[in-house]
């Protein structure tokens, strides 16, 4: 009875061994199965992120570079053209339309004005501004000019000639010396040559002024010399090397005078470096 009995303890002992032992077994086998499936759970979300992402279409920086910088064998002209041919319904001529001779009323079209509408035109144009920019300009000319001032715009835009603003002298209230100290260029102003009871060439719808502040008007008046515009006393010695200075040199000096225009900065009583006339 005694052996008997030893053997079923010593039975359930090894039974409990066992029991114990599969158990580790199991924990370990879960734990491993459990730290491989975390392992493939992450190898696979890396997988499916990289391969269900959309494909790296960006341009590498030498990509920009070159997408963004002209061909060097092709011309800032020749750049600005393909502008141009893009926007050359922007260059057109028309009669005044009615809004804008409205607003010339008592400005630059006085009461006294001696010039008939029909005898003048409204240009508009687009220009290159100083910040190298595109920009609209409008201007008001006699209709005897209007085709050479609108080819000589198109010209000064395809090479990329800067003008910092046209517009209307209207703007300005048709005051001449707010206008050229702005900057301004502008063509009609029906008004007086400084100084004398002759109607200006601007009167008569005759003249374009380019870049005034940077090309004044100056003459010497009861021994003082006069500047036009008062700010641009910077701008008279013409032996100084500056930007937007019209000279002989200047592309604008050559359209110009190939259109037949008279430059002021050739006269000899007064000279008036902004200024072309016909």
């Amino acid at each position: 009875m005694k052996k008997h009995t030893n053997i079923i303890i010593t039975a359930a002992a090894s039974l409990l061994i066992v029991t114990l032992a599969g158990r580790e077994f199991i924990k370990n086998h879960k734990k491993e199965h459990n730290d491989k499936t975390s392992i493939n759970v992450s190898e696979n979300t890396c997988e499916d992120i990289h391969d269900t992402s959309i494909p790296d279409t960006s341009i590498s920086d030498t990509s920009v570079a070159d997408t963004n910088t002209p061909d060097t064998s092709t011309s800032e002209a020749g750049i600005l053209d393909q502008t141009y041919e893009n926007n050359k319904e922007q260059f057109y001529i028309s009669e005044i339309p009615d809004d804008i001779f409205e607003k010339m009323q008592g400005k630059s079209y006085k009461a006294d004005c001696t010039l008939p509408r029909e005898n003048l035109r409204y240009i508009h144009v687009l220009h290159v501004g100083f910040d190298n920019q595109v920009h609209e300009g409008e201007l008001v000319v006699n209709k005897d000019i209007a085709d050479d001032v609108l080819e000589i715009f198109k010209e000064l835009y395809e090479s990329g000639y800067q003008i910092e603003k046209v517009r209307l002298v209207d703007e300005y209230d048709a005051d001449d010396e707010a206008s050229m100290s702005d900057n301004n260029s502008s063509a009609f102003n029906f008004r007086f040559i400084s100084h004398t009871t002759k109607i200006s060439k601007h009167g008569m719808g005759m003249a374009v002024d380019i870049n005034t502040l940077y090309n004044p008007y100056v003459k010497t008046v009861d021994g003082e010399l006069s500047i036009e515009p008062a700010n641009a006393a910077d701008y008279v010695d013409r032996s100084k090397d500056f930007s937007h200075k019209i000279d002989h040199d200047d592309l604008c000096y050559k359209l110009f005078t190939e259109h037949g225009f008279e430059w002021g900065g050739d006269w000899t009583h007064s000279k008036d470096y902004q200024h072309f006339e016909k």
